[in-house]
């Protein structure tokens, strides 16, 4: 039980390292915070600079698969474990320590992070993610759907999910979900920005 609770803690810790915030401050001198969505994700960070949009997307997701490497490596074969580092480190990223716990929405760091538990579930909601991307080019569409779409592979694709991993998964895509609360109000009213899918 004192492992898990490492496991958990670890994984918190390291969800919660502000990558695109601090990328925007040492190279722009700026506060993502302040611009865009004021979101510290990839998709705003982009909005200032898109190479540290794509530094903010990897480093997010690799902080979530470390999270898990550290699980299990702390817990060798304990799936549990897995699955556990892998919500801490979502929520690690949603709420972080250290701005006062205002952060992302956590999909590039669930996607590292789950990843690693349950490959073939995590595929195939990507695959979600970039049909939507390409037929609606609206990224929180394509986020919210393959985070919703996430507990339904995981049923369909791993082996004897337990009741405890199927609802740490469970809360992991609806903390997503909700943290697209208003982006969903702005596609009600049709005001969502879509991604630009080539170079003017």
């Amino acid at each position: 039980m004192h492992s898990i609770l490492i496991c958990a803690v670890a994984g918190y810790l390291l969800g919660s390292i502000p990558f695109g915030y601090l990328l925007v401050r040492i190279f722009r001198g700026a506060d993502v915070r302040t611009t865009g969505s004021g979101n510290i994700g990839a998709t705003n960070v982009a909005r200032t600079s898109r190479a540290l949009g794509v530094a903010t997307l990897i480093s997010d997701a690799l902080k979530g698969a470390a999270a898990v490497w550290l699980a299990y490596t702390i817990l060798p074969n304990n799936r549990i474990a897995g699955f556990v580092a892998a919500f801490a480190a979502i929520c690690g990223h949603v709420f972080p320590l250290w701005l006062r716990f205002r952060g992302g929405k956590g999909v590039a760091t669930g996607v590292g992070a789950f990843v690693l538990v349950m490959p073939k579930a995590v595929l195939l909601a990507v695959g979600v993610f970039v049909l939507l991307i390409l037929g609606f080019r609206y990224v929180s569409i394509a986020s919210i759907m393959a985070a919703a779409s996430l507990p339904v592979f995981a049923v369909l694709m791993m082996s004897a999910l337990s009741p405890i991993e199927f609802l740490l998964v469970f809360l992991s895509s609806l903390f997503i979900v909700l943290r697209h609360h208003a982006n969903i109000r702005r596609i009600m009213v049709g005001s969502e920005p879509k991604i630009q899918m080539s170079r003017k």
